[in-house]
This record gives C-alpha cells, sequence and structure tokens, in this order.
C-alpha cells in the first residue's frame, strides 16, 4: 500500500494531479478543495487511498487527513464511489460535509453534481447509523466535564470530529472547556485547533 507521495506538481487537470518523484510521476485522483490549495513546481505531500478493481487501479491523492477520511467514510457506504466522494468532496469541505451529516442536511448534499435525493438520504442514514453504533457518542457527551459542552451540540460536534477521523475520545477531549453556547461550527473549529497541535 501507498501511504503517501512526497514530490513535485508537474501537471494538473480536472480532479487529477500528476506528482514526480523519485523521476516517477504518479498520476493522482483527488478533488477541486486540494488542487486549489497546490501550485504547479511547488513540492507537496499528498495522502494516498489506492483502489484495485478487476479493470483498473487507481490511486487518490489529498492534501489534508481530513479530506482522505472522509474519503474513506464515504467508500464504505454501498452504492457511493470513488467519483461520487470525489464531487462530494469537490463542493463541500470535509467539515462542511462532517455538518451536512450530523445535520441530516439531505438538501445540501443534493447540490453537489451527481448526487440525487436517495443516494444523499442513504450517505446520511449510512453514517450517521455507523457513528451512532461505533461511537458510544451519546455516553461520552453525556459523561461531561467541568466547562464541558452541553449534551445536545456536544453530540452534533463529536459526531462531526468522528467523521473527519478522530476517535471518540480524542473528540471529547478537544471539546472539552468550550463554552456551552458557542455554536457547533465554531466547537469544531476550536476542537480542530487543539488537535492539529497533537
Amino acid at each position: 500500500m501507498i501511504h503517501s507521495v512526497n514530490g513535485k506538481l508537474i501537471h494538473t487537470e480536472q480532479n487529477l494531479a500528476v506528482v514526480e518523484t523519485g523521476g516517477v510521476g504518479f498520476a493522482l485522483r483527488t478533488t477541486a478543495t486540494s488542487l486549489d490549495g497546490v501550485k504547479i513546481g511547488e513540492t507537496f505531500m499528498f495522502l494516498t487511498y489506492m483502489s484495485v478493481r478487476e479493470d483498473a487501479i487507481e490511486l487518490f491523492g489529498f492534501t489534508t487527513a481530513y479530506e482522505l477520511n472522509c474519503f474513506k467514510m464515504l467508500l464504505s457506504i454501498s452504492g457511493v464511489g470513488p467519483k461520487a466522494a470525489l464531487s462530494i468532496l469537490s463542493v463541500m469541505s470535509p467539515q462542511d460535509f462532517a455538518m451536512t451529516v450530523v445535520a441530516d442536511d439531505v438538501k445540501s448534499l443534493t447540490r453537489v453534481p451527481g448526487i440525487g435525493a436517495k443516494t444523499a438520504q442513504l450517505i446520511i442514514l449510512k453514517l450517521k447509523d455507523k457513528l451512532s453504533k461505533d461511537s458510544g457518542v451519546s455516553t461520552i457527551a453525556d459523561r461531561g466535564r467541568t466547562g464541558a459542552v452541553a449534551p445536545a451540540s456536544g453530540n452534533e460536534a463529536i459526531s462531526a470530529l468522528l467523521v473527519l477521523g478522530f476517535t471518540a475520545a480524542e473528540s471529547a477531549a478537544a471539546l472539552s472547556g468550550l463554552p456551552c453556547d458557542m455554536e457547533t461550527s465554531e466547537k469544531i473549529k476550536q476542537a480542530l485547533k487543539k488537535l492539529s497541535k497533537r
């Protein structure tokens, strides 16, 4: 498995970046979001995911772990392929996607080209079901600490961080101490700042 590719960006197309390292150019399928943050001629590291099928081997690259984790989450849903996952993450940031899931915002997902209402509902249903089964979100949020977030908003913020690939324990610790009346989106931003320093 190829974990990452670090090299000079030599070519881009829609949803494609070619990174040269060691004399080899790696063609990486990627998102518009990742492409917006890179420039031809400069050196970048892309975190990668390799897809092996009978008819193709493709390498997908992302400039942040958040984007890679969301991509993997989307691929875990039966019926959602790499093309749809890239399309979603090209239209919305990982943080926005996470908020869309926890807010049951089907309408925002249907704005993504190629994503209809049924697919949007399936994505939200499957991911929320997966998070509730795997995380113990309500237990962690309700346990609380001095100055911890309120249970309802804590659940939403923790769920969003889980979509971004953090564990329930990491999420709860990062949210601990934030004001109860802080907006969920701001809680996530503040938690990500804490988590990025680790």
